[in-house]
């Protein structure tokens, strides 16, 4: 089993609902060990559209990260995601994102581990940083608090009194 963690959003229809929903379907094939709270937070990237909830999980998998990524793309498109022809970074009923897959590091151009993005993003950081500060980016050696500490947008994510931790 690999320890992963995964960065889970929605912008569309009921978004609280959308992540319950889009984590009770990773299993059995992803076993959900720990969630972060839950952030509200303005969309990057294409700024017209609505506010996301967004949150990480950390999770057991024996998937390897090929057919994680296939697991989770299934997901999305059952869920209502337009995978062929939406918008990239536009509005969504869920967004998941493989984070990190234990240690491993990897580029391809479908998949790439750490996600290439994460230095980037408040909204990945600080749900990331609530469940494993601590933790060591594999590619760049920074801890995701130290990450969140110096990244910029912290004050478009607003964390939420919403639990919506499943199956932890």
């Amino acid at each position: 089993m690999t320890t992963v963690y995964l960065a889970l959003g929605s912008n569309l229809g009921d978004r609280a609902a959308n992540l319950a929903a889009a984590q009770r379907r990773l299993a059995p094939q992803v076993r959900i060990t720990l969630a972060s709270p839950v952030y509200e937070t303005a969309p990057m990237y294409v700024t017209d559209q609505p506010s996301f909830l967004n949150m990480v999980l950390r999770a057991q998998t024996a998937l390897g990260p090929w057919e994680l990524l296939r697991h989770v793309k299934d997901i999305e498109a059952e869920m209502g995601r337009d995978l062929e022809g939406g918008l990239r970074f536009g509005p969504r009923p869920i967004d998941i994102d493989i984070l990190l897959y234990g240690e491993l590091v990897m580029y391809a151009p479908e998949l790439e581990i750490p996600h290439p993005r994460i230095a980037e993003r408040a909204f990945v950081l600080a749900p990331l940083a609530d469940i494993a500060g601590g933790l060591q980016h594999p590619a760049i050696a920074r801890s995701f608090d130290d990450l969140l500490a110096t990244v910029s947008g912290r004050d478009t994510v607003v964390r939420t009194a919403m639990d919506l931790s499943v199956a932890v």
